[in-house]
């Protein structure tokens, strides 16, 4: 894209952006400038600091590096002398390539730019010039016209006057000749500069502009280049001079580890017995296979993909209604698991980081642990140096009472007793955490639930989804599941599933902000889109909402306006 099609007409914006990058450079010149003085005095001070705690020749001190612990003391003195030429080395290359190649750069910076502006001050005026001497000439044209209608009107009324002389009508016909040749004159002087500044503007918008304009284009371009070379040998320099440790691996494993093993083998669930029923009875088994292959298949998905939802049909067989109740479940308790977790995301978690994986929760806690140790250290200080105070106002009374100084030494005991409360509390978590971390050398076994169908029939259905990781209060265990099998003949039961998969409307919502919903469990909804409430905030900052029978997620409370039908809020 060209400046000098795009913007022929911003001249002065366009000086005021050149200016702004070079007054850019000269900042960034100015930065690495200090940069480099820090990294002298740093090597100077690092140098010093070396040379002050060298032994001195003929000393005894020389004597004594017969000791290994002196001898180590020397070498970290030769290392941190060193160290100090490293960064002496940084403040050399930082002058060298960076400071005085900027401060050339700059100073050909501005004069190229002064180059420009001036040839394209100097064609602006040539074009106002242009343009004075066309409306000039377009006066005059317009003047001489009205003084020749006004020679031509007094001749036609001298010409019809009887008592006029014949010599004065010729002066009268003379004069209006006169003013209609210097009209005719100064119209053909008009239609000339007319032409000419035609020709001219068409030459300063189309070429000559353009052309200063591009030149204006290619040096900001060369500087924003040459700018960005200077940046890369920055970074350069620290890189090649100064050790370098990469850690961003680590930080990514420290960042995300969860603490969880990986799932175990799958187990081996055998069908035989189920295959030697009677014909008559292996309408029922053989749907609780189906199931069970299903649900064993599905259970490897992650729960939250969206699937296709189908219109209600009439009842199926037990089978089939299992495998619903499974996967349907399943991904309810996951959805509302998520929903825990977005929530403590966005506010602030429990105490005891219960919401966390394993081994994020034992990094949390381990380093609330530190914090409050030092916030311990710290008031120890504090005590310790009252202490003292009140020992030497004891000696010397002249100097302070010391009885003054037992408030504070209270106060300081009662904060000590607190952070000690309140480190054994997290300590208490911390090997809670610790003692429920997997152990590498048992690899974990999948679990499976075991539905007993009304033939007793046993339907083995293996789940690995990540709830079971999750207790009910959002924290996350490794213990198996404890609730006893569920039998798919109770009605109540069978109620109850009907209510989980369909959730009634309660209420309508509007989108006051739009939500990009890419998080899984929520939906994504514009600004001003109206949608189906079918679960209302519980405490969380999250509600529930429905677009269509096939979307649903959780949106944000604050970002839309709910209103819930009269029989809900009564409820």
């Amino acid at each position: 894209m060209s400046w000098g099609t795009e913007l022929w007409d911003q001249f002065d914006n366009l000086e005021k952006h050149t200016q702004w990058g070079i007054d850019f450079v000269e900042r960034y010149t100015k930065f690495v400038k200090e940069r480099s003085e820090i990294e002298l005095n740093y090597a100077k001070q690092i140098r010093n600091l070396s040379k002050k705690y060298q032994p001195k020749k003929n000393s005894r001190e020389e004597e004594e590096n017969k000791y290994s612990s002196c001898r180590a003391f020397l070498s970290t003195l030769n290392e941190l002398n060193d160290y100090a030429g490293q960064h002496e080395l940084v403040s050399e290359n930082l002058t060298a390539q960076i400071i005085a190649e900027l401060g050339k750069y700059t100073q050909e910076l501005k004069s190229e730019r002064k180059t420009h502006f001036h040839d394209g001050r100097k064609a602006q005026q040539h074009i106002e010039n242009s343009w004075k001497q066309l409306e000039s000439s377009k006066r005059r044209f317009e003047r001489d016209c009205k003084e020749a209608d006004r020679a031509q009107q007094y001749f036609d009324k001298m010409d019809a006057d009887i008592n006029v002389t014949k010599a004065d009508v010729e002066k009268a016909r003379q004069q209006a000749q006169m003013r209609h040749q210097m009209a005719s004159d100064s119209k053909n002087e008009y239609a000339a500069y007319l032409q000419k500044f035609n020709q001219e503007q068409n030459d300063h918008y189309y070429s000559i502009i353009p052309t200063i304009f591009q030149k204006i284009q290619d040096m900001e371009e060369r500087r924003i280049e040459r700018l960005g070379e200077s940046m890369r040998t920055f970074a350069e320099v620290d890189r090649t001079i100064l050790p370098y440790r990469g850690q961003d691996s680590k930080q990514v494993v420290d960042s995300f580890k969860s603490g969880f093993e990986p799932p175990g083998d799958v187990e081996f669930e055998d069908y035989g017995q189920a295959m030697k029923r009677a014909v008559s009875e292996t309408s029922l088994s053989n749907s609780g296979r189906e199931a069970n292959r299903k649900v064993a298949s599905d259970g490897q998905l992650w729960p939250f993909i969206k699937k296709n939802k189908s219109p209600k049909q009439p009842r199926e067989p037990l089978g089939h209604r299992l495998n619903d109740l499974m996967t349907s479940k399943s991904k309810m308790h996951c959805l509302r698991s998520l929903k825990r977790g977005l929530s403590l995301k966005l506010g602030s978690g429990p105490e005891d980081f219960s919401h966390l994986p394993p081994e994020q929760r034992r990094k949390k806690l381990q380093a609330k642990i530190d914090d409050i140790n030092k916030d311990i250290q710290k008031e120890m200080d504090q005590r310790d140096a009252l202490t003292k105070m009140k020992d030497v106002y004891i000696k010397n009374p002249q100097m302070g009472d010391p009885i003054s100084l037992d408030p504070r030494l209270g106060e300081i005991a009662q904060n000590i007793d607190k952070l000690q409360a309140e480190a054994q509390k997290f300590e208490g978590w911390l090997a809670e955490v610790e003692g429920r971390l997997p152990v590498k050398s048992d690899p974990p076994k999948r679990q499976s639930v075991v539905f007993e169908t009304q033939n007793n029939a046993p339907v083995t259905v293996t789940n690995n989804c990540a709830q079971d990781r999750e207790s009910p209060d959002g924290s996350y265990t490794e213990e198996p599941s404890s609730e006893p099998p569920v039998k798919a003949a109770d009605p109540e039961f069978d109620d109850e599933f009907e209510e989980e998969e369909t959730l009634p409307t309660i209420g309508t919502c509007k989108a006051l902000y739009p939500f990009d919903g890419t998080n899984e469990g929520t939906i994504s909804v514009a600004e001003g889109e109206l949608l189906y409430v079918i679960e209302e905030d519980k405490g969380d900052g999250w509600t529930r909402v429905r677009r269509n029978e096939e979307e649903e997620g959780y949106v944000p409370t604050s970002y839309v306006e709910v209103f819930l039908d009269n029989n809900t809020k009564d409820s």
